[in-house]
């Protein structure tokens, strides 16, 4: 089995799961946080449904210059939009995985802010960084969904509002 076929399995898993999440995000009051140094509610949907789109900076180039800008414009959007951006993320990402050869996971990717290199990882220490980072901010999604009494899908095992998903 190659590299990247372990990793879609999990991948296309998590994915499904965030999208389910993602879904429940309200249109309402969209600037919604539950503390002031928290993300207002529709930021926090966009960085997760952008993330799988870091998997293609991964594996199509060896470095993020984030002084370049990440091209991200947090203004309110409404949930359809939010996940019109993840599907095509998704999809995109599952098409670089797809192509990735084993040896692309050994190649070392570095993040930077212009000369300055925060880290350099191979590849696939980056792709288990970036589901790490989607399933942290997937699970604060689900906490906002709580406070603002929107029943919390299944995700790992049944929530408190919904069976096995």
């Amino acid at each position: 089995m190659s590299i990247s076929d372990a990793l879609l399995s999990e991948f296309d898993r998590e994915m499904a799961t965030t999208r389910r999440v993602l879904e429940r995000v309200p249109d309402e009051n969209p600037d919604w946080r539950p503390h002031p140094k928290s993300f207002p509610f529709s930021h926090l949907a966009q960085h997760v449904a952008a993330i799988p789109g870091w998997v293609i900076v991964t594996l199509s180039d060896t470095k993020l210059d984030l002084a370049a800008g990440a091209g991200n414009d947090y203004r309110p959007r409404t949930t359809a939009q939010v996940l019109e951006l993840f599907d095509e993320n998704v999809r995109q990402a599952r098409e670089a995985i797809l192509a990735a050869k084993d040896s692309d996971y050994d190649v070392l990717w570095s993040l930077q802010m212009r000369d300055h290199v925060i880290y350099t990882l191979p590849r696939a220490a980056v792709f288990r960084q970036h589901m790490n980072h989607l399933i942290h901010h997937r699970g604060q999604l689900t906490v906002y969904l709580r406070l603002r009494d929107i029943p919390v899908p299944s995700v790992y095992g049944p929530s408190a509002d919904e069976a096995w998903g």
